[in-house]
């Protein structure tokens, strides 16, 4: 996908600064914390989150290491933004399978998703989310 103007982030540059930033939110990161375990200052990883600065490869292997995560995290589903746009699908689907993580992470969601992560018991964690799912339906509803 050809950009709109020169000055403006490249699609994939945004989409996995955008992986990057939901991750460390997801890890309850600062970007200072994320900057320091990587040797950069914050203000750069302000830029890549934003998709202001390109991620070099053996950077972005750093990154997925100081944010625990395969490195392919990043890259899964970028390829939709070149031209052709077209992904072989993975797995057993023919279809490739909607990602759950939205493109920007708000930090109420990641720490909502970190407190459903830090519950143990099964049971406890099936009747919070038969539970978010009424409160969903309700407030669609009113």
């Amino acid at each position: 996908m050809p950009r709109a103007k020169k000055d403006t982030p490249h699609p994939v540059d945004v989409f996995v600064g955008n992986k990057v930033k939901n991750r460390r939110l997801m890890l309850g990161l600062s970007q200072d914390d994320l900057a320091k375990s990587c040797g950069i200052t914050f203000q750069q990883v302000q830029n890549y989150e934003r998709g202001t600065n390109r991620i070099s490869i053996s950077r972005l292997a750093e990154i997925s290491s100081a944010l625990k995560t395969q490195l392919e995290y990043f890259t899964e589903g970028c390829s939709r933004l070149l031209p052709g746009g077209k992904q072989a699908a993975k797995g057993f689907s023919d279809t490739k399978q909607a990602s759950f993580e939205p493109e920007a992470m708000s930090r109420d969601v990641a720490e909502l998703v970190r407190a459903y992560q830090s519950i143990s018991e099964a049971k406890l964690k099936k009747q919070l989310l038969e539970m978010a799912k009424v409160m969903a339906k309700t407030g669609a509803d009113g």
